[in-house]
């Protein structure tokens, strides 16, 4: 099994793939009477025919190390994973070769940090690394399928 470590999710090595939604640097605004910084748009939303939805995801954690055996795309839409507690959780992207992944890549968000993977970009299934493993989503809600799933012949073993 080809193992594949662990790396901090950073904006710039995540770039290729969507963007990393966090609250790092100064706020771009300071609203409501000075008690509030605004980080203003901090991902690039992108649906084909559809809308933007928000959906709650409750997911069971999961434990290092893991067996990636699938990736899946929305050729749709982006897709935000947006969590609602301060916990870590894992991010698996891959590139794509030919409209297949490459090899996959695997990111340890810090406390706070989020993330929108871009419109087709091959992705690992939600996996919180600890309960409640509540996450608000945002993504393209509309008719026609906006799912592609790929199955890896041999399983990645993602470790710290």
């Amino acid at each position: 099994m080809t193992r594949i470590a662990l790396q901090p999710l950073t904006a710039e090595a995540f770039a290729p793939f969507g963007d990393v939604l966090d609250t790092s640097g100064a706020p771009d605004r300071i609203i409501n009477q000075g008690l509030c910084g605004r980080f203003h748009d901090r991902a690039a939303l992108d649906f084909g025919d559809g809308r933007a939805g928000i959906s709650l995801f409750r997911a069971e954690p999961r434990q290092l190390p893991l067996v990636l055996d699938m990736v899946e795309r929305h050729p749709e839409g982006s897709q935000a994973f947006i969590p609602m507690s301060e916990a870590p959780f894992l991010v698996v992207v891959a590139p794509d070769e030919g409209g297949t992944p490459g090899r996959p890549r695997a990111f340890l968000t810090q406390p706070g940090q989020g993330v929108n993977y871009h419109r087709g970009v091959w992705h690992g299934v939600l996996c919180p690394l600890s309960a409640p493993g509540l996450f608000a989503v945002v993504d393209r809600i509309g008719a026609g399928p906006n799912l592609e799933e790929h199955w890896f012949t041999e399983p990645y073993l993602i470790e710290t």
